[in-house]
């Protein structure tokens, strides 16, 4: 505004390595969703590179980068992003469809990812019919199925309760296990404990790099996270002394 650039990040130098999990905190405006945004292939920076797989994004075309989307990354949003008129296995179904798939080859596949998020009983039942933490198993289940290597989650656990939001924590542990790599961004300390590396956010700039272990010391000191932005702001102020 005014003829001045605003920069959502700046300097920000990292490296994820494949099958690393990694949590993103810091307060509103910080610029985590512009960073996870750039992971994904949604943005591209306007100085600096993004390489993924060595590769630098901003030297491929828009049907390359659909094609990374499509096919090598896996979104999980915190409004779950179903489609209300879809069943569950459609939603599921969705990205092979844009993949081309055969339809016969995109059911058998999205029943297989509804099993492997405990899902398979609910098939056929559309979102209004689901509970918070069976959309978001569906929205994991559509996230996961075209097989991508990196999952990238935006406070995956906003909308829900604590039991449910720890089911779906233990959901995308076992999909890191098994081999993925999993950059989750978060409010939430509790969240952040699970990652094996934590970047804090302040202003653009990533102002400490922190492991999980040490977030959990510093979850312990709140007892309630219902203002997230504080709770991020005082981990960043304590872990900075």
């Amino acid at each position: 505004m005014g003829g001045h650039a605003l920069h959502a990040l700046r300097g920000v130098n990292e490296v994820i390595e494949d099958g690393s999990h990694v949590a993103i905190m810091g307060p509103s405006g910080s610029g985590k969703s512009t960073l996870l945004n750039l992971l994904g292939c949604l943005d591209s920076p306007t100085r600096g590179q993004y390489k993924l797989a060595g590769q630098d994004v901003a030297e491929l075309s828009g049907d390359a980068l659909a094609e990374i989307r499509l096919h090598r990354i896996g979104f999980i949003f915190q409004s779950f992003h179903l489609v209300p008129r879809l069943t569950a296995l459609q939603n599921v179904e969705l990205p092979m469809i844009f993949a081309g798939l055969h339809p016969g080859e995109r059911r058998e596949r999205a029943e297989v990812a509804l099993v492997s998020v405990d899902l398979a009983d609910r098939a056929g039942h559309r979102p209004n019919e689901l509970s918070g933490g069976q959309k978001q198993r569906v929205a994991i289940a559509r996230a996961t199925v075209m097989g991508p290597g990196l999952l990238l989650a935006d406070e995956p656990t906003g909308n829900l309760d604590s039991r449910t939001g720890a089911q779906v924590l233990d959901l995308l542990g076992r999909l890191h296990d098994e081999g993925r790599t999993l950059v989750v961004v978060t409010h939430d300390p509790g969240v952040a404990r699970r990652a094996d590396r934590v970047l804090v956010l302040r202003d653009g700039e990533i102002v400490r790099r922190v492991s999980g272990d040490e977030v959990t010391d510093l979850g312990s000191l709140f007892s309630s996270v219902e203002d997230a932005d504080k709770v991020s702001e005082q981990a960043v102020q304590k872990v900075g002394r």
